[in-house]
């Protein structure tokens, strides 16, 4: 079934004779053309014309001139504009930069630029760690990108990803107040990417990697985590298996199954996948199966791929081998990071009873929620229009929060564990049901939850440091 989306979201503006039509008249005929009706506006009115303004969600792109179409046919409507409301928001971009404080007066400029910027610029230049507390850096983070994997569109260049980049940053700043900035790079080489990234580094607290195709990814992320002072994040790795151990806590918990205990199948080993895989294993997941296109990773085979290598050593303790739907059978949880309809109700029947299923492709999933629903007890997508949407924004927002406010160098797997706790905490035990495993993106809890947990982190992984420093030079 095809659903109207807001971001298909358009405003007709149609004329009408009063008398001939009313504007109950077009939204009925909006609405008969397929359309959600979401606000009917009178913006002119005289005995002799009525112009409305009737804005409507949509399927497609096309649907909006269908819509015309039918009303054309009808007669007695005069559609003079169709606006899309997705392309109004982004007309100028999406971001902003204002400065935070007063430049009112020569004695404002004197100390917010020359000459009184000077003596900022050398006390950092003698302590270069200031440059945290007295500059941009202690709150902005880089949204880095190539443009090779955006969205579900692939391989659409630097220039066409910025407008992703763009609501990113403003997500960071709408649910964490961080100071995020697009970096989206022309090159697909890996080691200019990482030595631009090193070069902006002294601006920015943190760099957040996004949509850079894999393997690449994994190289450019292990590279500037070992070259950086400043914690780097692969958001499509790690921000989704975040939130997948989040859902999966609290599935878990609506089933009765333990991790430890639960047979898992996840559909695509390639960037999510990997870091679901790791996650999960931190967890406590012992029995995990990861399917590429060809069927199960397992130790029986070779893989030219090191990541594939690495699932088939550390993943599959009973060496099963085949397809999907036949790894599949008898399992408690399936999570899709793949492609769409790869799966039917039939093979989600022959899982486990109370089977959990997570099928999170965009934006179409791996099967569709309804027919998973016929025989999975708890089921999730990543699209907004179903319940328990799996989105990372509940993750990355507050994850940075932390990681800035405790000054965090690096990030490490037990951070990653404890934000993915914060956020299944955030369902209270009266809240949790099969319908509702994770917490609204809007909900104002959770980013405070997550980035509290991390500096909690962080500050108790500096204490075992500083402690096992001090008894190192007791000794």
């Amino acid at each position: 079934m095809t659903h109207t989306s807001p971001g298909y979201s358009v405003t007709l503006r149609v004329g009408l004779t009063p008398g001939e039509r009313t504007a109950t008249d077009l939204a009925s005929a909006v609405a008969a053309a397929g359309a959600s009706v979401t606000a009917l506006d009178v913006t002119e009115s005289t005995p002799q014309l009525l112009v409305v303004d009737v804005t409507c969600d949509t399927t497609d792109e096309n649907h909006a001139e269908r819509i015309r179409e039918s009303l054309d046919s009808a007669g007695g409507y005069d559609v003079r504009k169709v606006s899309d409301r997705t392309f109004l928001m982004h007309l100028g971009g999406k971001l902003s930069v204002e400065p935070k404080v007063e430049l009112r007066t020569r004695d404002d400029l004197s100390r917010a630029y020359t000459p009184g910027v000077a003596r900022v610029c050398l006390a950092i230049a003698a302590n270069p760690e200031d440059a945290r507390r007295l500059t941009v850096k202690r709150n902005t983070v880089a949204v880095v990108t190539d443009g090779t994997a955006v969205l579900g569109l692939g391989d659409i260049g630097p220039a066409a990803a910025l407008p992703v980049m763009e609501g990113k940053a403003a997500l960071f700043k709408q649910f964490a107040n961080v100071d995020a900035w697009p970096v989206c790079l022309d090159t697909k080489d890996t080691e200019e990417i990482i030595g631009i990234v090193k070069a902006l580094a002294p601006v920015y607290g943190g760099v957040n990697l996004e949509d850079i195709s894999a393997p690449r990814c994994f190289e450019i992320e292990r590279r500037l985590r070992d070259e950086l002072d400043i914690p780097v994040f692969h958001d499509d790795q790690h921000g989704t298996a975040i939130v997948v151990l989040a859902a999966l806590i609290n599935a878990l918990r609506v089933v009765g199954k333990k991790i430890e205990d639960a047979r898992i199948v996840i559909s695509g080993v390639g960037a999510a996948g990997h870091a679901i895989i790791h996650l999960l294993g931190a967890q406590g997941a012992r029995d995990i199966v990861g399917c590429g296109r060809t069927g199960a990773i397992h130790r029986g085979e070779s893989y030219a791929d090191e990541h594939r290598q690495w699932i088939a050593e550390r993943t599959n303790p009973r060496g099963l081998t085949g397809s999907l739907a036949e790894v599949l059978v008898g399992a408690d949880v399936f999570i899709g990071v793949s492609g769409p309809n790869i799966l039917d109700a039939e093979e989600v029947s022959r899982m486990a009873p109370d089977a959990i299923v997570f099928a999170l492709a965009n934006p179409d999933p791996e099967i569709p929620p309804a027919e998973a629903a016929q025989h999975a007890a708890v089921v999730a997508t990543g699209r907004s229009d179903f319940p328990n949407q799996i989105n990372n924004v509940l993750a990355f927002p507050g994850l940075f929060r932390g990681l800035l406010d405790a000054s965090a160098r690096e990030i490490s797997t037990e951070l990653l564990v404890a934000a993915a706790q914060a956020i299944a905490d955030s369902v209270s035990a009266d809240e949790l049901n099969s319908s509702y495993i994770v917490p609204s993106v809007f909900d104002a809890a959770v980013a405070p939850a997550v980035a509290e947990a991390v500096r909690h982190t962080v500050d108790a992984q500096r204490a075992v440091v500083s402690s096992a420093g001090r008894r190192s030079g007791t000794a």
